[in-house]
């Protein structure tokens, strides 16, 4: 009798604000595992979460989220030919930057905080790395009430519709660009990037690498005039978007992704054999004349390759449906490159067309080492 006269705690179901169980349980554990343990049954015991798992992946976004301020800052300055110093740079792009995460983590983070509660469900932590992947996606100057509009889109329609984190089959962050690139083309730099001022609401842009691929066979000859090495697109020194810029930053990142296994490098591998491949088809047949080692440090081939293609949720789950999902995700992104020069970057679409592919990529491999193993049965 005298336990079930126990009180509930205040934000325990049944207390006073039980109702808020799901945002308290959120902020309590999130730094912290809580004190609760299994008494019987059988039970896997692992620290490596859901959570944990998506701290790593910040954790490996951080070189290249840093780099990338420092680099908005630098451009800016190399752009009105006015050098101020690292510090003063890093801190321009940091401020440039920081509103985007405000507002990406705001949003994103207020929509899932508000179905976990409707729903009477714990928050999931799948945000938490997609709050952090859009910002560095974006273009620097996008307004930030369609940045708000975007993320609300991908969140809502890419995600809780499907029943939230673990159950969508395309990658929220670039869902989001996707919905800013097909809606507001206009403020979207395509295949240049936007390059705040310091003083007035202007901008102005400056070509990437990306954007002489429209040359054709002459595209390498017209990336080396405008001033850009291999060298400084693998360091990153180049305009672009914000976390895609230096190569170094996202190794350090892979590293981190494939040492604690997070991340599958066999989809990395894959989505730069695909890459090569199809690269060394288009200066054999002259349609470009960039080496196919090259693609590979242009763009956002790296980030994607890194960071968006290997997403646990929805890229293939099988070991040979990784290789085949990874091949024709570098395949089909320079193949956009070749022949789509309205829209040079072909990272996010191929992403997002492979992500609705994974599931029937795994449903074939099953099926077919399904038919292999009833074929030694009947044999046998």
């Amino acid at each position: 009798m005298e336990e079930n006269n126990v009180k509930p705690g205040l934000f325990e179901k049944g207390g006073k604000l039980g109702w808020l169980h799901s945002t308290w349980d959120a902020f309590d554990t999130f730094l912290r595992v809580p004190a609760t343990v299994t008494s019987k049954g059988a039970h896997v015991r692992d620290s490596l979460d859901i959570k944990r798992v998506m701290i790593i992946v910040v954790l490996a976004l951080v070189p290249a989220a840093l780099f990338g301020m420092w680099n908005v800052g630098y451009q800016h300055d190399l752009k009105l030919h006015d050098l101020p110093g690292f510090w003063n740079q890093f801190f321009w792009g940091l401020w440039k930057v920081l509103p985007l995460y405000i507002v990406s983590y705001i949003v994103g983070l207020g929509i899932e905080f508000t179905s976990a509660q409707i729903k009477g469900e714990e928050v999931n932590e799948g945000y938490l790395v997609s709050g952090f992947l859009i910002p560095l996606i974006v273009p620097v100057d996008v307004p930030l009430w369609m940045l708000a509009l975007a993320v609300a889109f991908a969140v809502i329609f890419g995600k809780e519709v499907f029943g939230g984190t673990g159950m969508n089959f395309l990658n929220p962050a670039l869902l989001c660009r996707a919905f800013l690139f097909f809606s507001y083309p206009s403020s979207m730099s395509g295949s240049l990037v936007w390059i705040a001022r310091r003083c007035g609401a202007d901008a102005i842009t400056g070509a990437t690498p990306l954007s002489y691929m429209s040359e054709g066979s002459a595209a390498m000859d017209a990336i080396s005039n405008a001033g850009f090495s291999f060298w400084n697109m693998f360091a990153g020194t180049v305009p672009g978007s914000v976390g895609e810029t230096s190569v170094i930053a996202i190794l350090i990142g892979a590293f981190i992704l494939i040492w604690t296994g997070v991340a599958s490098w066999k989809i990395m591998v894959s989505s730069v054999a695909g890459a090569l491949f199809v690269g060394w088809l288009g200066t054999a047949f002259g349609v470009t004349d960039v080496p196919a080692y090259v693609q590979l440090v242009m763009g956002g081939f790296a980030f994607g390759t890194v960071f968006m293609a290997t997403d646990p949720v929805t890229s293939a789950q099988t070991e040979t449906g990784k290789w085949i999902y990874g091949f024709l995700i570098g395949a089909l992104c320079i193949t956009v490159r070749l022949f789509n020069p309205g829209y040079a970057e072909g990272m996010m679409l191929a992403i997002l067309l492979m992500n609705t592919f994974a599931p029937l990529i795994d449903h074939c491999v099953t099926s077919s080492a399904t038919k292999r193993r009833a074929k030694k049965v009947s044999i046998a």
